[in-house]
């Protein structure tokens, strides 16, 4: 699984973290810690959890634990005094309370010819593959929401030569595109801001003419249900 907080990239198949762009080296229990921290989240673990995880039938003392924490926090780029994605929890144990985001698999398909669809979330670019998208709360969806409000398999946005449409598959607080419920798959087009429980993203659709990028803001044409504008 390929995982995506602040400015880093976490590939668990490889093994490989990286952040800005650059590979981060990590040392073995620096490493485990940080997938410990990212599977439980957001639940804390208490420092006995992680002793017990890192170090099992050895003791050692808080203070090799605290090390660990600020070794991973320098590679993260993170900090004790303003934390933004391992929290502190005092007199029990730490947390990972960052935004995480599921990535596609390495060399996974674009859209189809000159298009490249999308989605943004806040500060999050998410990638839209040829084919068909999950969203939801399951961790293994293209695009993961981990929000109460976002049922496990949400919706799913289909790519097809470069056009889209989206269908809601049956969530319990629905999809909405524009401010519209929709009950039947409906055509996205660039700019549409799409509702998927609490969380509000904006579909983007562009064509690459060399080495730029052409935004798409008309109706893409492609099946689906075609909405007014």
């Amino acid at each position: 699984m390929r995982l995506s907080f602040g400015d880093c990239r976490l590939d668990s198949d490889t093994r490989e973290l990286t952040r800005g762009g650059k590979t981060v080296h990590l040392e073995p229990k620096a490493y485990r810690l940080l997938e410990l921290l990212l599977a439980s989240r957001p639940k804390a673990l208490s420092k006995d959890e992680l002793q017990d995880a890192l170090w099992p039938k050895t003791f050692v003392s808080e203070r090799s634990l605290a090390r660990l924490v600020g070794v991973l926090r320098g590679a993260l780029g993170d900090s004790a005094e303003e934390p933004r994605l391992i929290r502190t929890v005092h007199g029990f144990g730490y947390a990972f309370h960052g935004d995480v985001g599921v990535l596609g698999p390495a060399g996974a398909r674009p859209a189809a010819g000159d298009y490249r669809c999308r989605l943004i979330w806040g500060e999050r670019e998410i990638p839209l593959s040829e084919g068909e998208n999950l969203v939801g709360r399951d961790p293994a969806a293209a695009v993961w929401i981990d929000l109460a409000s976002v049922s496990r398999r949400h919706a799913r946005i289909s790519v097809a030569n470069g056009a889209a449409t989206i269908e809601d598959l049956g969530s319990h607080n629905g999809t909405r595109v524009d401010g519209e419920r929709i009950s039947s798959p409906t055509a996205l087009a660039s700019g549409d801001r799409i509702k998927i429980g609490a969380a509000t993203l904006v579909f983007r659709r562009s064509r690459s003419l060399g080495t730029t990028e052409s935004e798409i803001s008309t109706h893409s044409g492609g099946p689906g249900t075609n909405r007014a504008r």
